[in-house]
């Protein structure tokens, strides 16, 4: 039983990523009909948001400590943080520690305006174009956003710690009746569980209890007849890609202490997504979000020891091998629309 208990919480983590990215890619789809294979280099972005906070917190003085010296005798040189010396000793080394947690504030905006710019500067020009033009030229921008990554971060992972307070790990056999130490799980892995269900609560009550949201998901079901009633349709999914590209680079933000930033972690990311998208079904935000969390139990399932001595290798195709099942016996996913993939 504990066992299981443990699989399900690391399903649940890896089923929180999936569904967030998922949940971008379905609302660019869903809107504006483009297949966006740049969608995980914006979850990539993201985690380097969180990158680039922390060094600009770190950002240092030199000054010579007197009190200190060398094996030599001379007095040694100190790097002082310069947020230390603007709020003192404790405030300035408190605010380093929440780095990750003050990235979110930074990389809104800063997602918002990558995800207008690459959809004014890029995407609408693809929007009457095959599904395999749009693969291409988005395929090519993740490539150079990921070079460019690389030319500016470096090829190695960036260590980005979570806050001091999150780095130790919960009890959950003590709180349901297991004898201590038996299901020990991360308590950053909890804040980000429960930081991806905040967000996606978010964007679903942002979609169905606001009149831009009504206006958006009617757009959605009948872009034309909406044009038609004098309501400019296009500036709302442009804002509904910089809103998609938000919530991949925050997933990126809160998962940088759990798998430490590096410049391929997009693509590491991005087919996992898809067909995650395909799965829950094309269009479909609860789709997505449902076959997120489901396959990444089921990964978390097949990477059991006892699984893969029976099935050696099932924890790398899990995935792959429920999406052709549902594929074949239902084309338009789990809650897809009918006709999408049908034809």
């Amino acid at each position: 039983m504990d066992a299981i208990i443990l699989q399900i919480l690391n399903g649940l983590d890896k089923g929180s990523a999936y569904a967030l990215i998922a949940l971008g890619l379905t609302l660019i789809f869903g809107t504006l009909g483009v297949v966006n294979f740049a969608h995980g280099a914006l979850f990539m972005i993201g985690a380097f948001c969180a990158v680039t906070v922390q060094r600009l917190l770190t950002l240092s003085y030199e000054t010579v400590d007197p009190t200190r010296t060398d094996f030599l005798g001379n007095p040694m040189k100190v790097k002082t943080p310069y947020i230390e010396s603007w709020f003192g000793p404790e405030v300035g080394a408190s605010i380093i520690e929440w780095s990750v947690p003050l990235a979110i504030l930074f990389a809104i905006p800063v997602m918002l305006l990558i995800g207008y710019a690459m959809e004014r500067g890029l995407i609408k020009h693809f929007y009457k174009r095959p599904h395999a033009d749009q693969i291409l030229v988005t395929f090519g921008l993740a490539i150079v956003l990921q070079e460019l990554i690389k030319h500016y971060y470096g090829a190695n992972p960036i260590q980005t710690p979570a806050p001091d307070a999150f780095r130790g790990s919960f009890d959950f056999g003590q709180l349901l009746g297991f004898d201590p130490n038996v299901i020990i799980y991360p308590y950053w892995r909890l804040v980000y569980f429960g930081f991806a269900a905040i967000i996606i609560a978010a964007v679903f009550s942002f979609l169905q209890f606001t009149t831009f949201g009504m206006v958006v998901r009617a757009g959605m079901a009948d872009r034309e007849t909406v044009g038609l009633l004098g309501i400019d349709i296009d500036k709302r999914f442009t804002i509904m890609f910089g809103l998609a590209a938000a919530v991949a680079g925050l997933a990126g933000v809160m998962y940088a202490p759990i798998n430490a930033p590096n410049y391929h972690m997009g693509m590491d990311f991005l087919v996992l997504s898809f067909v995650v998208v395909v799965v829950g079904g094309m269009g479909s935000l609860p789709g997505a979000v449902l076959a997120g969390f489901l396959l990444g139990i089921l990964e978390s399932f097949a990477s059991m020891n006892e699984v893969k001595t029976i099935l050696p290798g099932i924890d790398q195709i899990i995935i792959y091998l429920v999406a052709i099942v549902v594929l074949l016996t239902r084309p338009r996913g789990l809650m897809g629309r009918k006709g999408v993939m049908e034809e």
